[in-house]
């Protein structure tokens, strides 16, 4: 995912636009999830949870899968290891992505890359 934060100044007589790049960003795939979901999965793995505790979490965090997507995500969790995610993604009525994050972590963590 490549982000790119900016400030637009808009000159409505000319009507012409300009863009001050504040950041770009590159987040590998692997960095793209939701943090606070990552960081709960990660707990619930690291005390040995199942299936049934990941089912619940997700559950939990009203994710939009029913109950046969929550446990196959549940079996794939439990299977293939997961990485921290840095995203803050909101799911109330529309996704969302917040980057204040991933602008701090840019340069800190493997797979956030500063490009400019």
């Amino acid at each position: 995912m490549l982000i790119f934060v900016y400030d637009k100044f808009d000159d409505h007589e000319k009507k012409t636009g300009r863009l001050n790049m504040q950041h770009t960003i590159f987040v590998e795939k692997e960095r793209t999830a939701d943090f606070q979901t990552t960081k709960g999965l990660l707990e619930i793995l690291e005390r040995e949870g199942n299936k049934d505790d990941v089912v619940a979490f997700i559950t939990e965090r009203n994710l939009p899968v029913d109950e046969i997507g929550a446990d196959q995500l549940a079996e794939r969790i439990l299977e293939s290891p997961l990485l921290q995610g840095y995203l803050t993604i909101s799911n109330a009525l529309q996704w969302r992505l917040q980057y204040g994050r991933v602008i701090q972590q840019a340069g800190v963590v493997t797979g956030i890359i500063r490009v400019r």
